[in-house]
């Protein structure tokens, strides 16, 4: 990588990754784009359609990158609330996306898959890398129908496309997307500002989750990984830690005795009832080297002591 362009960047991910990527690669080799302008950035910024075609190549005209992480999309509980919109974003895009790699305009291509391609058939421990995927939500269906995209352009036309399939990610430096898994970094803001909080999941509902540095560390890891180690083109498995909301809850009350937590599932509560409680990502760490760095103690320490910075 030596020129990149992020897609959604002002999102949850992207501003991260804009970060991290611009400590490597300087801020004039990042591209960051969105619908929206950020607040402040030292990155080349252009406003972006991702479902305008033209506007695409203006901009890889513009700065020519040679890698783009397309990571503009509508997530889960968002998406179920507008299904044609989100099949339509998450869908079109990519195939933008991957045309453009098989047209030789970009060389290389990162997408996110999911957690929410796997469904209530899915095993719901340890999930290995090839199982049963029968997802239940619009953005698992596109997430899903993605992967197959990806292995396809791979297969059929060598597109260099590489993916991972998140699961719930907690970081503190920008707001969460619309995703079921957003409780957890909720959580932390009105735990230091309130002193309690109402959970969307009931309290034994165990999920997938993992700290954004790891997810943005492993992003990058993968990209700059040699081509012969990806043996995946559809995506590959990522875990970091699982728990549920009573175990968070537990452990922010080691350094808020005071906390209160409230159950009142709501609808995306038959979201999370459809993923699976753990992941087994052993081929991402046999393929290109992948450890996770974060425990649930850590993240907790660390997501409290940000936080409480950021707000004071």
């Amino acid at each position: 990588m030596n020129k990149i362009l992020i897609t959604g960047a002002c999102g949850q991910i992207g501003t991260e990754l804009a970060e991290k990527a611009s400590e490597l690669l300087g801020h004039d080799n990042v591209v960051i784009t969105d619908i929206r302008k950020p607040v402040n950035t030292r990155n080349p910024f252009e406003e972006l359609d991702v479902l305008d075609k033209n506007a695409w190549l203006s901009v890889l005209d513009k700065y020519q990158p040679d890698t783009v992480f397309h990571l503009a999309a509508l997530l889960s509980a968002t998406g179920e609330k507008n299904p044609e919109l989100a099949w339509k974003l998450n869908m079109n895009s990519l195939l933008y996306v991957l045309e453009f790699a098989r047209e030789k305009k970009i060389k290389k291509v990162f997408w996110p898959s999911s957690i929410a391609v796997f469904g209530p058939t899915t095993p719901k421990y340890n999930v290995p890398q090839h199982t049963i995927m029968e997802p239940t939500t619009v953005y698992g269906i596109s997430k899903l129908a993605g992967e197959r995209w990806c292995e396809w352009y791979f297969n059929k036309f060598g597109v260099d496309v590489r993916s991972l399939r998140y699961p719930g990610l907690i970081g503190w430096k920008s707001d969460p997307g619309g995703g079921t898994t957003d409780y957890a970094v909720h959580i932390f803001y009105e735990a230091l500002k309130n002193g309690k909080y109402t959970c969307f999941l009931s309290e034994d509902t165990a999920l997938p989750m993992m700290c954004m540095e790891d997810a943005i560390r492993a992003t990058l890891e993968l990209m700059q990984a040699p081509a012969a180690n990806i043996k995946i083109r559809s995506s590959y498995n990522l875990a970091g830690i699982s728990f549920s909301p009573k175990e968070l809850a537990n452990e922010i009350k080691k350094h808020l005795p005071g906390f209160i937590i409230q159950y009142q599932p709501d609808f995306r509560q038959s979201i999370a009832d459809s993923w699976p409680a753990s992941i087994d990502d052993s081929v991402a760490s046999s393929h290109w080297g992948w450890k996770h760095k974060y425990d649930l103690e850590k993240l907790t320490k660390r997501m409290i002591s940000e936080i409480r910075l950021k707000i004071s």
